[in-house]
C-alpha cells in the first residue's frame, strides 16, 4: 500500500480523502505518478491514499465493497460488472491509457520477427478475460492465428508470476515456454537478466485500445461531482506533464515510485511507452473506443452483447478539464 502524503498545498482539514485501488503498480501509469509526486492532487485538495489491487478482480472488489472510491483497471471489468446485475455499478468517467502495455519476450533473440512464429509454440500468457490476455488474442486474430489451436497459451499462472516461471523454466520441464507475455519492468528485467528479448510490443500491434481507466460507483459519482473533477484535474495535469515532457524528466519524477528499479530502467521503460504513444493528450474515454473495447470482447468469447455506453461511461469530466 502506497500513500501519497507528500507537501499538501492546502490545510488537511480542507482536504478531500480518496482511496484510490490500482489493478497494478506500473510505470505504465507515469502521468498518475507524475500528479502524485508534483502535488497536483493536493493542489486540487485532495489526500490521495493509493492502493494496489494486483488484478482487476480484486480491485473491482474493493470498489464495489466500499473499501476503495475511485478504481483504476482495464474496463472490461466494469462491463462484466454491469452484466452480472450489480445495482451500483462501476461508471468509467478518465481514461489513462490507449496503448497496451504489455511486450512479447522471447527466449531467443530474433531479429526479424513476425507473429507467425508463435505458431506450435508454448507461451505464458494472461488471466483468461483480462485486457492482457484478450489483446494478445485480438493480436493474434489479427494475424491469422487461432488462439485455440494453432498454439498452446498457457493462461494458469498468477498476474506478475510469468517472468520468474518463465526465466525458472529449463528445456524439457513442463510448461517449459519459448515466449512470455510481460509488463514492465518484468520484460525489461528478463533482457536485463540475459534470460529474454523483447520482440514486439502488444500496444504497437494492437493499435489504439482502451486498455485502462479510472471508475467509480454510480452512487459515487452522483454524490461527489465535485471531487471526481478535481480529482480529473490532477490527472489531467500528469497527462499535460508528460506529453510536453522528454523520458528523463518524467523518469525522474516518478522514481521515487519505484525504489527497487534504478533510474536507468526507469527511462528506458518511459522511452518505450512514450515512443509507442501510450497517453492520449486527454482523458475522453471515447464511444468508438469503448465500441472497440466491446469488440474484442467478443473476438474473446467473453461478451454476447454490446452493453449500453451512455450507462458505463462519464465524459463530462474529463471533457472539462480537457478545455
Amino acid at each position: 500500500i502506497l500513500t501519497c502524503l507528500c507537501g499538501c498545498k492546502k490545510d488537511d482539514g480542507n482536504m478531500k480523502k480518496i482511496t484510490l485501488n490500482e489493478v497494478a503498480h506500473s510505470i505504465f501509469y507515469a502521468p498518475q505518478y507524475v500528479a502524485m509526486e508534483l502535488g497536483y492532487f493536493e493542489e486540487e485538495g485532495i489526500k490521495l491514499v493509493l492502493e494496489t489491487g494486483f488484478g482487476a478482480d480484486k480491485t473491482m472488489t474493493a470498489l464495489l465493497s466500499g473499501n476503495a472510491d475511485i478504481g483504476f483497471m482495464g474496463s472490461e471489468a466494469s462491463i462484466y460488472t454491469y452484466l452480472q446485475g450489480a445495482e451500483d455499478y462501476a461508471v468509467n468517467f478518465a481514461q489513462l491509457t490507449q496503448r497496451a502495455g504489455n511486450f512479447l519476450v522471447s527466449r531467443e533473440p530474433i531479429e526479424d520477427f513476425d507473429w507467425s512464429m508463435l505458431k506450435d509454440t508454448y507461451v505464458l500468457g494472461g488471466r483468461k478475460g483480462g485486457m492482457p490476455q484478450m489483446v494478445f488474442e485480438y493480436i493474434l486474430k489479427k494475424n491469422s492465428i487461432n488462439p485455440d489451436t494453432d498454439l498452446t497459451i498457457d493462461t494458469s499462472i498468477d498476474f506478475g508470476s510469468t517472468a520468474a516461471a518463465f526465466s525458472g523454466a529449463k528445456e524439457g520441464d513442463v510448461g517449459y515456454a519459448e515466449f512470455t507475455v510481460e509488463f514492465e519492468p518484468h520484460a525489461t528485467a528478463l533482457e536485463q537478466q540475459g534470460t529474454g528479448y523483447i520482440v514486439a510490443s502488444l500496444g504497437t500491434d494492437s493499435g489504439y485500445v482502451p486498455y485502462t481507466a479510472f471508475c467509480a460507483r454510480k452512487s459515487y459519482l452522483a454524490e461527489n461531482k465535485d471531487t471526481l473533477l478535481y480529482f480529473t484535474k490532477a490527472l489531467q495535469k500528469g497527462m499535460d506533464y508528460v506529453n510536453s515532457h522528454n523520458p528523463e524528466e518524467i523518469a525522474n519524477v516518478i522514481k521515487e515510485q519505484f525504489p527497487e528499479t534504478n533510474i536507468e530502467t526507469i527511462t528506458t521503460i518511459v522511452a518505450r511507452y512514450h515512443e509507442q504513444n501510450t497517453w492520449n493528450t486527454d482523458l475522453i474515454f471515447s464511444e468508438d473506443s469503448f465500441m472497440l473495447l466491446q469488440n474484442i470482447l467478443m473476438e474473446a468469447g467473453e461478451l454476447d452483447d454490446y452493453v449500453p455506453y451512455q450507462d458505463l461511461v462519464d465524459t463530462k469530466f474529463a471533457s472539462e478539464v480537457a478545455k
